[in-house]
C-alpha cells in the first residue's frame, strides 16, 4: 500500500475495510472474542482459543465468528472471552481454561444457559 494522500482515499479505504468486516460476519448469530493481550496470553490464552476454535468445530457449529482481541482490562482473570450473541447482553467469562472454554460453548452457545460461576462483567467492556 502506497502512501495516503487526502482525506477522501482514506474514507474509501474505511469503507473497503468495514465492507470486509460486515462480509465476514454476515451470517454469524454471534461471536466469541478471546483477549490475546499480553496478560491474556501469559495466563493461556493461545490453549483457550485453540479450544475455542476446535470446540466450535468438533460441534459442527459455524454460525460463530472467533475473533481475537487486545486486552480488555481484565488482567486479574486473564484468560477472558466475550460471548456476544445476536440480540443479547455480551457476556465477559473469566479464568477461561481449555476445558472452561468447552463448557462455555455448550451450555451458553448451545444450551443458551449462562455459566454464572465464570462471569466476570455483563455488557461492553
Amino acid at each position: 500500500m502506497g502512501k495516503i494522500k487526502s482525506l477522501e482515499e482514506l474514507m474509501k479505504i474505511k469503507e473497503e475495510a468495514l465492507k470486509n468486516v460486515k462480509m465476514r460476519e454476515a451470517g454469524k448469530r454471534g461471536k466469541i472474542v478471546v483477549a490475546m493481550g499480553t496478560c491474556g496470553i501469559a495466563a493461556g490464552a493461545k490453549d483457550t482459543l485453540k479450544a475455542v476454535v476446535e470446540t466450535l468445530d468438533e460441534l459442527n457449529i459455524d454460525d460463530i465468528a472467533v475473533v481475537q482481541s487486545g486486552c480488555m482490562g481484565l488482567c486479574e482473570v486473564e484468560p477472558t472471552i466475550e460471548v456476544a450473541l445476536e440480540g443479547e447482553e455480551p457476556i465477559i467469562y473469566g479464568r477461561v481454561t481449555p476445558e472452561n472454554a468447552k463448557r462455555i460453548i455448550k451450555s451458553h452457545i448451545v444450551d443458551g444457559e449462562l455459566v454464572s460461576d465464570l462471569i466476570v462483567k455483563r455488557g461492553e467492556v
